[in-house]
């Protein structure tokens, strides 16, 4: 389960589009922005924190405004840097707390937010909660298995996960499709609800894959349209 962590009360953001960052998810992000090495060199002075929140395209963007992000988001510690000849880093973050995104402080020379850390709640008794992830570890397996593209190793190292609220955002982070379904289980802090809105993305996911083989039938992907 997320621990209450104890965060400073502002802290700085990178902003992704479609990118739902997890508690516990790693992270591996290439740094080559001017604004974002400064914050990197500044992070890495001081608690090697900062969030990382996605770009909420619900929001027109504005030339002149700052880019608009999504208001849940998740903060993250470095593990591991390593800074290249050409002045770029390769880093690997981790999830640490889901927050709130209460205001933008600044935007140069980087931006920083005001947050408030979030905690989830269990929703239901542990029984069923560990039943919905029983579920959602067989519809994984059989996603896997329809389409096994990249994610054995995840599916296989997700066994041995034994916290639903854990198990689910690690899958949600790894193994979920739609951008939007991702941020909208960063958002949700009932974890049986998580659960519930996972398992019912993942049977979509399956009847799509079903549904698309049917249409194929026997051609290759480069000849569906023959059909």
């Amino acid at each position: 389960m997320e621990m209450e962590i104890i965060l400073p009360p502002a802290i700085p953001v990178m902003t992704l589009p479609d990118v739902a960052f997890f508690p516990q998810a790693l992270l591996p992000l290439h740094i080559f922005e001017a604004r974002y090495r400064t914050m990197l060199q500044d992070v890495l002075a001081a608690d090697r924190l900062f969030a990382v929140a996605g770009l909420d395209g619900q929001v027109p963007e504005n030339p002149g405004r700052p880019e608009p992000l999504h208001r849940i988001a998740s903060v993250g510690i470095i593990r591991a840097c390593q800074k290249n000849d050409d002045g770029t880093s390769n880093l690997l973050l981790q999830g640490l707390a889901r927050i709130e995104v209460m205001a933008i402080v600044t935007d140069l020379p980087y931006r920083r937010i005001r947050i408030r850390a979030l905690t989830s709640s269990p929703g239901a008794d542990e029984s069923e909660n560990q039943r919905l992830r029983r579920e959602l570890a067989r519809l994984l397996e059989l996603k896997r298995t329809l389409a096994p593209a990249g994610s054995g190793e995840m599916t296989q190292f997700l066994e041995t996960v034994e916290d639903p609220e854990a198990f689910v955002d690690l899958a949600a982070f790894n193994l979920c499709d739609s951008p939007s379904v991702r941020q909208k289980l960063l958002e949700t802090l009932d974890v049986h609800r998580r659960l519930q809105l996972f398992n019912r993305q993942l049977r979509a996911e399956i009847e799509s894959i079903h549904l698309r083989e049917k249409l194929q039938g026997r051609l290759s992907d480069d000849r569906v349209a023959d059909n």
